[in-house]
């Protein structure tokens, strides 16, 4: 079985902000499926589902962001699944709004509802797939920004990589992690390689 746990803030007047794009990517793999039998467990709504052959666990915590493991662990625990079996997704400032990471593993990066999730977990070697929110406006608070909605040009940002993302999260269960990394992140482009583009161009053009 694997858990997909969506971070966020419970309660209408957190849904359409930038700290629940987790939830929002949930909901969205829910729908997808075709699963709509959410139920109060472990501080979080959860409901269970299939996808291919593998038995998933929808995840949304409700004990707001910064406590969000008190809800994982314990789940984790009652299942007796290893750290592997968990895919967290969330908000990330330092990549661009609409953007989209998948990692195996790592540090919290600063995000407090991945350390509360590591702190319950004792391990850091679970899934995450992060969404860019990008940085605070000027003379905005982190907490300004994380609670606020979306600017109206970044909205179908979002919306695209929330579609992006549902097939990569199927891949991460019923494939693995690296494979969806390898397909789904995107790809960069060596500075050098990009220079020597930029001259050869302006070397042609200088020909003509």
């Amino acid at each position: 079985m694997k858990v997909i746990v969506g971070l966020g803030n419970p309660g209408r007047e957190y849904a359409q902000t930038k700290h629940n794009v987790g939830f929002m990517l949930v909901d969205a793999l829910a729908d997808k499926l075709g699963i709509f039998n959410w139920q109060e467990k472990f501080d979080a709504l959860i409901a269970e589902g299939r996808l291919g052959t593998e038995k998933i666990l929808l995840v949304k915590p409700q004990t707001y962001m910064n406590d969000s493991g008190r809800a994982v662990g314990p789940l984790m625990n009652w299942y007796k699944l290893p750290p592997e079996a968990l895919i967290v997704a969330h908000d990330d400032m330092d990549i661009p709004a609409g953007t989209i990471r998948i990692r195996k593993k790592g540090s919290a990066g600063g995000h407090n509802g991945i350390k509360s999730v590591l702190a319950h977990l004792g391990d850091e070697h679970f899934s995450r797939v992060r969404i860019g929110i990008g940085r605070p406006l000027p003379g905005w608070t982190v907490i300004n920004h994380v609670l606020a909605p979306f600017q109206e040009e970044d909205v179908p940002k979002i919306k695209e990589a929330i579609q992006y993302l549902l097939p990569a999260v199927e891949c991460i269960v019923t494939e693995d992690t690296d494979k969806a990394m390898n397909l789904y992140n995107p790809k960069k482009v060596k500075k050098q390689k990009l220079e020597n583009q930029e001259s050869r161009e302006t070397q042609e053009g200088g020909a003509a």
